[in-house]
């Protein structure tokens, strides 16, 4: 299956096998030969075997539903007959397929699996006990809920105690599956686990000195999960498990330092953090700092002690391959969000990143883990680090220099105000470090510097910001890629803190920017283009200077070259993964730009604008032509291509973020889109998105149709009969961002079309309301769908306002929480619309609508006039005896507010 040449490139082949392996699965009798290759064919090869049940397991995740019932009784049968299998991989890759089998919902229809496995766990033979152990650890790990559910009868009842048996097998591989298999059911506090939970506590403080580490390791996991949810069993206990907690950080397997350091860091969020730990922190200190070193191999991987001058060596591909993008997703804004958009969570910004290492390491965890506890202690925490920092930031060698650099970043937010005075020394020293001959002295010493950058920018700018500003944009032009990256990081973190403190220095900054254009590799273009949309977003308007010989260069340096020429017929791959690793970045940089600007930059972005449509129209132009011949005599596939030895077919990703990116430049031009939207097809173009079969691709040209409602409805008006069933058919909340980004669009839509949307009403509002109801909605959907059906209500009251009763209360809990915006008002007025034409529908949640008013911060004055007179109409009606007892249920802020505001 495997063995196939490989003239187009590895997707290519990834296709081609995908291909062949989808052809066999028209046979009935192909699963029977995979289960049979992996437990039968003893005369192949382990790893032959492993991957016909690898490609099974691939097969059940995919079509188990339409397996004949011969086939899937065959398979378990198999499964469990071969659970002890000689073999360490044969035995774990049952394990996986039948947890994967279990997974599809199996569990209620193999109602044998769970007492066989268990019962074989009593085995004599060990290949028996730990090939049973192993599957039911996989399955405790993927249906932990449903275990412990009445589904089932409530198995854990039988299988905990089960387990805490063999927390003293003599096998440490047993032993280790034992913990693991319970440590899945603290953090739900699992009934059955509960009632042993003494017991449990007692078994693991026995096994805390264990010669294995990984059962160490999963003792440390415990109490960790335990310090979260059943404190008060081991407060009792908590000297000597910080003492334990203590050795195990310093264990000689980083896996059990690792998953120790983690206890410090959950220690840190219980309220006893301070009473308990404040007599170790002399011992605990050291050791933290000690774990913030660079390792041996960590050095070595990061070449931290070879050559350094890397920006001449191009990117691998893995860091020009996109890995993490994601179609847009519109979003409400709460307190304290930066922006409108969801974005998976993102720690980087808080401790420096190691990226050629692994992503979560000891170094780092005790970081993070000096970070918090310098936020519980503040400046108590200062007696024992100073003199271990005194030591460390002067040392001579550059290992514990450079961690001594970290330290001082991780405590800056708790003990700044402790700190200050040692800052007018330390500051001008770290800048010195930032010219330091070790690449990773010089990268951490960026980090830790934007940790103070808020003390530097309260400074006299000529002594502490003109200095690190002028050292910071050397590094941003340094020869190592590393140091390059953390510059650019801790440059956008001083632009946010300065803002137009800046202003002097912007010809001198933007000539480094540029310049770093022409030194940077793929990788570190995107945190180029961050920068570069900070501090647009930082100084505004005075980016917009007249054109003179300094200043020349604002502009026309901030579209990079390759956006700027006419698209080629095909991207070569790599340009296409570089476009789409970078398009989140420098769409935000755009749409920043834009926005400081304004039409100023509408001669630059037009380049950009038809490229994004260009290569939407070839995507789709050559979805439609394509075909692909699978023969199942050779497998040959044949891809209608015009040069297969340099292209690939473009992937619909690159269309994703194509759209995605026309998105951020129709909401940083606003109505300066209008001409480049009048000289395209692009709503053509959409409207063929909007009705694409990848889910992505129609999430992405949903966000894009709002952007371009909210900036140019003249063009989208014509289109509406044609859009509007298509979104109304994608309120299906089973593909979330999709449901998302369409119920959105339409709440926009609306408001543009106003009465005029009566026509329209009855395709999506039945689906809108069913959606504010169902059970575990997203927030992020729940508020979009508030906001829409508030909107829809504002401009066809009379077709909304009968369907209130069905979903206010769902309504009014969704908003209560977002920022006072324009999407909040226009969706209250609606809802305010709504009640006068139907009061009877809020009567029975008043109290919510109360609650949701309050939460306004500062409403207009006409919408706080309608709050007003929704508010005492209610009280005039039930009368002041009635509205006192009904107050009376109010909690106090919300009684105060709403007497304070509205008099009521």
């Amino acid at each position: 299956l495997l063995a196939i040449p490989d003239p187009l490139g590895l997707n290519a082949t990834k296709k081609l096998q995908a291909c062949r392996l989808e052809q066999l699965n028209h046979y009935p009798d192909f699963n029977n030969y995979l289960i049979f290759v992996l437990t039968k064919l003893k005369s192949e090869d382990e790893p032959t075997r492993s991957l016909s049940g690898l490609i099974l397991k691939n097969n059940v995740k995919a079509h188990y539903q339409n397996f004949p019932n011969g086939v899937s009784d065959f398979i378990k049968s198999e499964c469990l007959q071969n659970i002890g299998d000689t073999s360490p991989l044969i035995r774990a890759t049952v394990g996986i397929l039948i947890t994967t089998i279990a997974s599809k919902g199996e569990l209620q229809n193999w109602p044998e699996l769970l007492p066989k496995l268990c019962l074989l766990l009593d085995s004599e033979d060990y290949n028996t006990c730990e090939g049973a152990f192993g599957a039911l650890q996989k399955i405790c790990e993927d249906s932990t809920e449903v275990l412990d559910s009445d589904m089932l009868d409530r198995p854990l009842n039988v299988m905990i105690p089960k387990f805490l048996q063999f927390f003293k097998h003599s096998s440490p591989k047993i032993r280790s599956h034992a913990i693991a298999c319970v440590n899945q059911f603290i953090i739900s506090r699992t009934q059955a686990l509960m009632l042993h939970i003494d017991g449990f506590i007692e078994n693991l403080f026995a096994l805390a000195t264990d010669e294995e580490p990984e059962v160490r390791k999963n003792v440390c996991r415990a109490l960790v999960m335990l310090l979260e949810v059943r404190m008060d069993r081991l407060l009792p206990h908590m000297h000597n498990i910080i003492e334990y907690m203590l050795q195990r950080t310093q264990d000689q397997d980083e896996n059990v330092a690792l998953e120790a350091c983690e206890f410090w860091l959950t220690l840190a969020e219980q309220p006893v953090c301070k009473d308990v730990l404040c007599n170790h922190l002399s011992k605990l200190t050291p050791v933290l700092v000690n774990g913030m070193k660079y390792s041996e191999i960590d050095i070595i991987l990061l070449k931290g002690d070879v050559e350094e001058d890397d920006e001449a060596i191009p990117d691998n591909e893995q860091d020009i391959r996109p890995r993490f993008h994601r179609s847009r997703t519109v979003a409400q804004q709460y307190e304290g969000d930066r922006d409108g958009i969801e974005e998976d969570d993102d720690e980087d910004d808080d401790l420096e990143d190691d990226d050629t290492i692994s992503d979560w390491n000891l170094r780092k965890c005790s970081a993070a883990a000096l970070d918090v506890l310098a936020n519980v202690f503040r400046d108590d925490l200062l007696l024992p680090i100073l003199p271990l920092l005194k030591e460390l930031l002067f040392h001579p060698e550059w290992v514990i220099k450079e961690s001594g650099i970290l330290v001082l970043g991780a405590i800056a937010e708790g003990c700044m105000q402790g700190m200050i005075a040692y800052l007018p020394e330390l500051i001008p020293h770290l800048v010195q470090c930032l010219s330091d001959k070790k690449a990773l002295v010089r990268s951490i010493t960026c980090w830790t510097l934007s940790r103070y950058a808020h003390w530097v920018v309260s400074q006299p700018p000529d002594t502490y910001l003109k200095p690190l500003m002028t050292e910071l944009l050397k590094r941003i032009l340094d020869s190592n890629k590393r140091v390059q990256e953390a510059a650019c990081s801790a440059f956008a973190t001083l632009e946010e803190e300065a803002c137009t403190e800046l202003v002097p220095y912007l010809a001198y900054i933007l000539d480094t920017l540029v310049f770093a254009f022409s030194k940077y590799q793929h990788k570190n273009l995107l945190i180029l283009y961050d920068a570069i949309g900070t501090l647009a977003d930082s100084v505004g308007h005075h980016l917009n200077k007249p054109y003179n010989i300094i200043s020349s260069s604002y502009v026309l340096s901030l579209v990079p070259s390759p956006f700027s020429q006419s698209p080629p017929t095909l991207f070569p791959l790599p340009h296409l993964y570089f476009f789409l690793a970078l398009s989140s970045s420098l769409s935000q940089c755009l749409s920043s730009v834009a926005t400081a600007l304004q039409s100023g930059f509408l001669p630059y972005c037009e380049p950009v604008y038809q490229r994004c449509v260009n290569l939407v129209q070839k995507t789709l132009a050559q979805t439609m032509v394509r075909h692909t011949v699978c023969c199942m005599s050779n497998f040959v596939c044949v891809l209608h291509q015009s040069q297969p030895d340099q292209y690939e077919v473009p992937d619909k990703d690159f269309m994703i973020v194509a759209l995605d990116l026309l998105s951020g430049l129709a909401e940083g031009l606003g109505d300066n889109i209008e001409q480049l939207v009048a000289r395209s097809n692009i709503l053509t173009l959409m409207y063929q998105c909007m009705q694409d079969k990848m889910p992505e691709v129609r999430q992405s040209s949903f966000a894009l149709l709002g952007d371009l409602t909210k900036a140019c409805f003249l063009h989208v008006k014509p289109c509406i009969a044609d859009f509007m069933p298509i979104l109304g058919t994608n309120l299906n909340p089973e593909l979330i961002s999709v449901c998302n980004n369409a119920t959105w669009a339409i709440g926009e839509i609306s408001i543009q079309m106003g009465a005029e949307m009566q026509p329209y009403v009855a395709m999506v509002l039945h689906q809108l309301v069913e959606i504010i109801n169902r059970p575990n909605t997203p927030k992020t959907l729940l508020e979009n769908t508030a906001i829409t059906i508030g909107r829809l209500g504002y401009v066809c009251p009379q077709d909304v306002a009968p369907m209130l009763q069905q979903f206010i209360r769902p309504w009014c809990t969704s908003l209560r929480n977002i920022r006072d915006n324009e999407e909040k008002d226009s969706a209250f007025r609606g809802i305010c619309t709504m009640i006068s034409v139907n009061p009877g529908g809020v009567v029975q949640d008043f109290i919510f609508f109360c609650d949701a008013v309050a939460s306004w911060v500062n409403p207009k004055d006409d919408l706080r006039d309608m709050f007003g007179k929704i508010l005492h109409g209610f009280k005039n009606q039930v009368g002041e005896e009635n509205w006192g007892r009904f107050s009376d249920q109010f909690p106090l802020p919300l009684k105060e507010r709403l007497a304070a505001f509205y008099g009521v």
